[in-house]
């Protein structure tokens, strides 16, 4: 169920790091789901707002878009498909 507690607002984009007002009980590492298909990660809890680093194009975004907390920590799946491979955080 989504409690008003998991809704947030843009409160500003620059330099692919969104400030998001609103969204009290995220955690850091957590995934946002803001609008267009963009994804964020919590990075800096604040006082007042929180900074997430957007994983997708930041152009999309505006400040006053409505942003949706997950609940889901970022993982990356692993397996053998990946050994020998080095993983950074773009992918």
């Amino acid at each position: 169920d989504l409690n008003v507690d998991d809704v947030g607002t843009v409160l500003d984009v620059g330099d692919g790091i969104a400030h998001i007002y609103g969204l009290e009980r995220a955690m850091a590492g957590e995934l946002l789901e803001l609008p267009h298909g963009v994804y964020g990660l919590v990075l800096n809890l604040e006082l007042d707002n929180v900074g997430a680093v957007l994983l997708g194009d930041d152009f999309l975004i505006k400040e006053g878009d409505e942003v949706r907390r997950t609940g889901k920590i970022m993982d990356v799946p692993v397996g053998d498909a990946l050994i020998g491979r080095v993983v950074n955080p773009l992918g």
